[in-house]
């Protein structure tokens, strides 16, 4: 068994040829989560030929550069019902796979093969090591016993169904191979998505998911930095109304943190259809009363009349960067004594609290390099198997599908779902097929 944090580089897939003729069992185009989580559980159900063909020079790259280097592999939401909550495109399909294969078999898949993993308060769930190096390891270690044979750099141009002899593989470089299958997991990647087009498939145009917001309010951008919990935030795009509540970062160019992250991943294709603009409404104090906040402004101007805007917030765990932002906001002076409030400073100051408007301006800089909303349509997938309706012998796994989870590791999830229940369906469709185990 591998050792938690065995650097990744100390695992190597041995590269064996691959032959046109014969054809091999499965060819898997993408060397990601999904792709090698297909290809191992293919060849540990008994087939004996699965290679996985990946386009740049070394795979997993995504798993290994997520969380910040530490791979949030799953996330502690262990009931199939709880977990489809997270998806804001796939949902609910989705309860059928994780109905199947959920958070708990993942787990326990890794723990297999020697990798435990350590849930935070917040549910995400790591390696012990807190090293996604020891991620990359565990499935390169999986695939090396399981017999997967891996060829880098291999750019796949074209598919073609040959009937029974299966798929004539095309790629970029001259080479070509027939497979009797074909899992496509090739990510968000266009690549993935021309060649499920050209093989007969309608797509759901991809926009991004997972972003921060970029914010028309000069007022906050002294509170920079600012971490708030409890936020309540909504927003209206395309003529709906989405709500989220939780952490918000502010930052220069506006907010990010988890619920902006999560507000912005149900509202993608609202936001996208209005250009990235909108208006975001901000309720700072969160659950707060709104009777409480009133009285709070009430019993500052009768009852601490002396004391300035400035020197005496409304509620005490309110930030004073952000209170001050707030006063600027609606045109107060800090100095101004609270006796001297006018009631319609009052008001104003009640709304900026628990109803500030904000106009968007657009994304932030960071956020959609990991995630995209759109791709192939969940309806021409058999979700059972994951083959494709509209050509049969072809498989499609993790984030190609119009599936898109929110942060926390459950994009992963569907990545290690989709592809367990993809291998499984072609080991035993083969199996079937040829009246025989293929085992080794």
């Amino acid at each position: 068994m591998m050792v938690p944090g065995q650097p990744a580089s100390a695992i190597a897939i041995t590269e064996l040829p691959l032959l046109s003729d014969p054809p091999v069992d499965l060819i898997v185009v993408g060397g990601g989560a999904s792709g090698f989580f297909g290809a191992i559980t293919a060849a540990e159900e008994g087939l004996a030929f699965v290679h996985v063909l990946e386009a740049t020079s070394e795979p997993l790259t995504k798993v290994k550069i997520s969380g910040g280097g530490r791979c949030n592999v799953t996330h502690a939401c262990w009931e199939p019902g709880d977990l489809v909550t997270n998806y804001p495109r796939g949902g609910r399909p989705l309860r059928g796979l994780f109905s199947r294969f959920a958070t708990g078999d993942a787990v326990a898949w890794f723990a297999d093969r020697g990798l435990e993993l350590v849930a935070e308060p917040d549910g995400r769930m790591f390696p012990v090591a807190n090293c996604s190096s020891a991620v990359v390891a565990c499935l390169k270690q999986a695939a090396v016993l399981a017999g997967v044979s891996l060829r880098s750099q291999k750019v796949v141009q074209s598919l073609e169904r040959r009937g029974a002899a299966g798929f004539l593989v095309q790629c970029r470089d001259g080479s070509s191979f027939q497979a009797q299958r074909v899992l496509l997991a090739t990510g968000g990647h266009p690549s993935g998505r021309r060649l499920a087009a050209a093989m007969g498939h309608q797509l759901v145009p991809s926009v991004p998911s997972l972003f921060s917001l970029a914010l028309e309010a000069p007022a906050l951008i002294a509170c920079s930095g600012l971490a708030l919990d409890g936020v309540h935030l909504s927003l209206k795009a395309g003529g709906q109304n989405f709500q989220q509540a939780g952490r918000v970062l502010i930052t220069h160019w506006g907010l990010s943190g988890p619920a902006i992250l999560r507000l912005t991943a149900f509202a993608a294709r609202a936001l996208q259809g209005d250009h990235y603009r909108g208006k975001l409404f901000v309720n700072w104090l969160g659950m707060s009363s709104h009777n409480l906040v009133k009285q709070s402004l009430r019993d500052l101007r009768h009852h601490q009349g002396r004391r300035t805007l400035g020197s005496a917030r409304p509620v005490s765990n309110l930030p004073r960067r952000l209170w001050l932002s707030l006063l600027a906001q609606v045109g107060a002076t800090p100095d101004l004594r609270w006796a001297d409030c006018p009631a319609r400073l009052e008001r104003l100051l009640f709304e900026a609290l628990v109803a500030s408007c904000y106009s968007i301006g657009g994304k932030g800089p960071f956020g959609e390099e990991f995630v995209t909303a759109g791709g192939v349509q969940l309806g021409e997938v058999n979700l059972a198997t994951m083959e494709s309706r509209v050509c049969p012998g072809l498989y499609f796994a993790g984030e190609l599908l119009d599936v898109d989870g929110l942060t926390g590791g459950f994009n992963f999830q569907h990545c290690w779902t989709s592809g367990w229940l993809a291998g499984q369906a072609i080991a035993k469709g083969l199996q079937l097929a040829t009246g025989s185990d293929q085992t080794r």
